[in-house]
């Protein structure tokens, strides 16, 4: 006995298959992830999607879960999509964040004199208001990798991090 998992499709959504593709479509947007894995079956039928593997390994019937999570969180993405809010904190010297292009410019954290960068990944449209960064999209990987960027560009080296807690930190996801 193998692994088996159904997942309802949300109305304004449509899921097809492309070969290793999975291609999921909504009002929000497409999205497109390769898909392919010995053994993992993905079936779409009319309303709902089949995750499913005849094999007993707990490799392989993990991947199961692994793929029904992706597809479950594309349609979410491309239906609804996903929202970060990250909060901006300091003590002594107030930051300056200013959007470039495909990264985020963070100066005068802690009185440096360089500024730091933050990546932000295409499809990913983030947003600076006062101590406040959304981060909003529909790829829920792109979104959390941008939001771990930002936190990681910010992160204090070689000092006492219960004393210098400035940074900017993830508060919201929704």
């Amino acid at each position: 006995m193998g692994r088996e998992l159904r997942m309802k499709i949300p109305s304004g959504v449509t899921i097809r298959r492309e070969g290793d593709l999975m291609v999921v479509k909504g009002p929000k947007g497409e999205l497109v992830r390769r898909m392919r894995y010995s053994q993992v079956e993905i079936q779409v039928e009319a309303d709902e999607v089949v995750v499913s593997s005849g094999a007993r390994r707990k490799e392989i019937t993990a991947m199961v879960g692994t793929y029904a999570a992706h597809l479950r969180n594309m349609m979410q993405g491309v239906s609804v999509g996903f929202e970060y809010t990250m909060k901006v904190v300091y003590s002594h010297f107030p930051i300056q964040l200013k959007i470039q292009e495909d990264k985020l410019e963070i100066n005068n954290f802690l009185g440096e004199k360089q500024a730091r960068y933050a990546l932000l990944k295409m499809g990913v449209a983030t947003k600076v208001s006062g101590d406040e960064v959304r981060i909003t999209g529909i790829d829920k990987e792109a979104v959390g990798n941008t939001a771990a960027n930002i936190e990681h560009a910010t992160r204090i080296r070689n000092r006492d991090p219960r004393v210098f807690q400035d940074g900017i930190y993830l508060v919201t996801r929704a």
